[in-house]
């Protein structure tokens, strides 16, 4: 499934995402989605959460 859909992430979703301090490098941080932070329904570059973690990025990976 594709990170750049909202639909495709819900609440309690195990995720890879990009931190914006790896976006250059593109490594992954694993985690669960804790709050969804795009509104609209789709975004290029994928759709912004938060993980319960605290981290906040764009989803790359659904698990």
């Amino acid at each position: 499934m594709s990170g750049t859909v909202r639909t495709n992430i819900q609440i309690g979703s195990k995720v890879n995402i990009v931190l914006k301090k790896d976006q250059r490098s593109g490594n992954l941080t694993p985690g669960i989605v804790k709050d969804i932070l795009t509104k609209s329904p789709n975004h290029p570059h994928g759709i912004k959460v938060r993980l319960e973690s605290g981290d906040v990025g764009r989803v790359k990976e659904i698990n």
